[in-house]
């Protein structure tokens, strides 16, 4: 049997991250998008509107990570 190694690249290679931390920007993401969204509500309730804007800005932030983690495992799969 041949040593076939020299055919593989690896991952660290490529420099691409490995599913399971691709998850995991994913996921800190949307809790992150979710925790603002929540505390948007909340602060529509009591009105308070500095911790309703905090609230935007972190669901805002969450979006925006969300996105660049969808863009990153789409480019990273064609």
């Amino acid at each position: 049997m041949e040593d076939s190694k020299g055919k593989f690249v690896t991952q660290s290679e490529t420099g691409e991250l490995p599913p399971m931390d691709q998850v995991e920007g994913r996921v800190e993401a949307e809790m992150k998008r979710l925790e603002g969204a929540a505390r948007e509500s909340v602060a529509q309730g009591t009105q308070n509107e500095e911790l309703e804007r905090e609230g935007r800005e972190l669901r805002e932030e969450g979006e925006r990570e969300l996105d660049e983690q969808r863009g990153e495992s789409e480019g990273s799969s064609q």
